[in-house]
């Protein structure tokens, strides 16, 4: 059988539904979501198999001006994911504005001939679906888009539609990965992912932008159970004490629902511990940033 494949870099601002949309695609969660912007860290490869074909999409960072070394990171993760696809996708919601960040993103395209499609998410939020021509018209003056496509990455319409074109850009050649694989991300990292997703839902404001997860332990048993050890490195004392909470609650509530998702995801029972350690502006540190795992394989 002769197979097709291409690679696809999911693009837009900070909290358009990039993972969401990800995981609908995928069929699986492959990328945490959360309802903050910046969530997404490093760059994630959720793989779809159609027939033939392999669709890889790379979930990236949002587009924004960054504040910090990790910011800095981020961005580049960016670029660095439009510079060599078959396919991108301008990810937006549907408001009739080009922002800064989507402006940057199509000069992105522009100045590297990248062949791009206009998604514009949440749809399921449009009461008036006529209101959907002033956002198209905005972007078609912008850039000679291949497509626009409306989809909802919640409700999935429109999704299958978008996977049908991508399809078209796939070029003859092997596929990526293995039969059957989903993602990219070693299992240690998605826990890790799982973990700080976790305190996204759960804390307020700047405090979970500033944490990191390092897995210190990662075993299985020979009766299939997994046994995690993890530390989460947050940026001030002060903030130590509001992961942990009054009488350990808001630890021992982020790790309980962190052990189920990674249960799930493991397809068996984890026994998870964690602890929370002082790093002070981590985010700064090019040392610390390489040893959360946010480097690019220089």
């Amino acid at each position: 059988m002769n197979t097709k494949s291409a690679m696809i870099a999911i693009c837009g601002r900070p909290n358009v539904g990039k993972s969401t949309l990800t995981n609908t695609i995928v069929g699986e969660k492959v990328a945490i979501v959360s309802n903050k912007p910046q969530t997404t860290r490093n760059r994630i490869c959720g793989i779809l198999d159609r027939g033939d074909t392999q669709l890889v999409f790379m979930d990236t960072p949002g587009f924004h001006k960054p504040r910090t070394k990790l910011g800095d990171y981020m961005v580049n993760v960016v670029e660095e994911s439009v510079a060599d696809v078959d396919l991108a996708l301008l990810l937006v919601e549907p408001i009739a504005n080009i922002g800064p960040q989507e402006q940057a993103l199509i000069d992105q395209f522009r100045q590297r001939q990248v062949p791009a499609i206009l998604v514009i998410n949440k749809i399921d939020t449009v009461e008036e679906k006529e209101n959907l021509l002033a956002v198209i018209a905005a972007y078609r003056d912008a850039y000679s888009f291949e497509e626009i496509i409306p989809v909802s990455a919640k409700t999935k319409e429109g999704v299958e539609e978008l996977l049908r074109i991508c399809e078209r850009y796939a070029v003859e050649s092997p596929w990526f990965f293995p039969e059957g694989m989903t993602s990219d991300q070693p299992e240690r990292q998605v826990i890790a992912e799982i973990i700080r997703e976790k305190m996204l839902w759960n804390l307020e404001k700047e405090i979970p932008h500033g944490t990191a997860v390092e897995i210190n332990r990662f075993t299985e048993r020979d009766n299939g159970i997994i046994d995690v050890e993890a530390t989460i490195y947050c940026e001030k004392a002060s903030h130590k004490g509001i992961i942990i909470g009054k009488g350990g609650q808001m630890l021992k509530k982020i790790s309980s629902q962190a052990r189920a998702d990674c249960e799930r995801f493991m397809g068996t029972k984890v026994y998870l511990q964690t602890w929370i350690k002082v790093k002070e502006n981590w985010r700064d540190s090019d040392f610390m940033i390489r040893n959360f795992g946010y480097s690019r394989g220089e």
